[in-house]
């Protein structure tokens, strides 16, 4: 099993003018390090600053070279499919093709209020999004007879990934239609994560990368809530290398992890458990 990272970066740290340099100095210990991938989530109306994550990825994309940059997930029905598909193949074109894109519908209702979007119809338009960006992606008519050109070496897109916890409609429709399966380490159960890679596996899935597992080892400020998640490494060293280990049992390809407080030798270390 592949051990990824996930970056949070934490809005309250100061001097707030150093963002960028944090975060691109962060990218290249990542990538130093020899960990395979950085992912970002997707968030906006949730009470807490967040940074859109296609810019942020841009970021790493111009600090980094070897590295998979990748979004976990990235909420359709919240953008435009044209618009959010040039936007997509411009990552994956300053990236060099190092793009992987974790796509959903979208769980949390105050993103949807926030834009006056629907949120009880989601997931038809996650549907109708993904089908437009990638026809957009093929250089296929959309829209009343437009096309997107496509950038030379990008054609057809990232590899898609489908973001679902439990639904075995989505997770089947991950094994036979993307690249990939990706469930939410923060929200989902052990039953939910055993579950859903039965049905993953039995639809033929080949890539099952489990995102959002929160890392934290010495119970450092902030971690409580993060600690009542059970499928979390907010724990101690032992419990978390059970965790890791159940993880890797249930037939995970990768698992990205974040730590809150940006510390990369607890992610370092849990790899290490396996």
């Amino acid at each position: 099993m592949r051990v990824g990272t996930m970056v949070r970066p934490d809005p309250d740290l100061e001097p707030h003018d150093r963002l960028l340099h944090r975060m691109a100095d962060y990218a290249r210990r990542i990538e130093a390090a020899g960990f395979p991938g950085i992912w970002v989530g997707d968030s906006l109306g949730r009470g807490r600053p967040t940074l859109d994550p296609l810019i942020e990825l841009s970021v790493f994309a111009s600090v980094t070279e070897k590295v998979e940059l990748g979004i976990s997930v990235l909420q359709l029905p919240l953008r435009h499919p044209i618009e959010l598909a040039h936007r997509v193949q411009s990552v994956q074109a300053l990236s060099g093709n190092r793009l992987r894109l974790g796509v959903g519908s979208g769980s949390t209702r105050a993103d949807f209020e926030l834009l006056g979007y629907d949120f009880d119809h989601r997931f038809g338009i996650m549907k109708r999004s993904l089908e437009a960006m990638r026809r957009a992606w093929k250089g296929e008519a959309v829209n009343a007879g437009g096309t997107l050109t496509t950038w030379p070496d990008c054609e057809g897109g990232p590899p898609i990934l489908m973001g679902a916890w439990r639904s075995p409609r989505w997770i089947t429709f991950a094994a036979q239609e993307c690249q990939g399966w990706t469930p939410s380490g923060r929200y989902s159960s052990w039953d939910d994560l055993e579950y859903g890679m039965k049905v993953y596996r039995e639809a033929g899935g080949t890539n099952a990368v489990l995102a959002n597992v929160a890392v934290d080892l010495a119970n450092r400020p902030g971690s409580a809530g993060l600690a009542e998640v059970a499928t979390s490494l907010v724990c101690e060293p032992g419990e978390a290398r059970r965790r890791i280990k159940r993880i890797e049992q249930i037939g995970f390809d990768e698992v990205l992890l974040v730590s809150h407080t940006s510390v990369l030798e607890d992610i370092e270390r849990v790899r290490d458990f396996l």
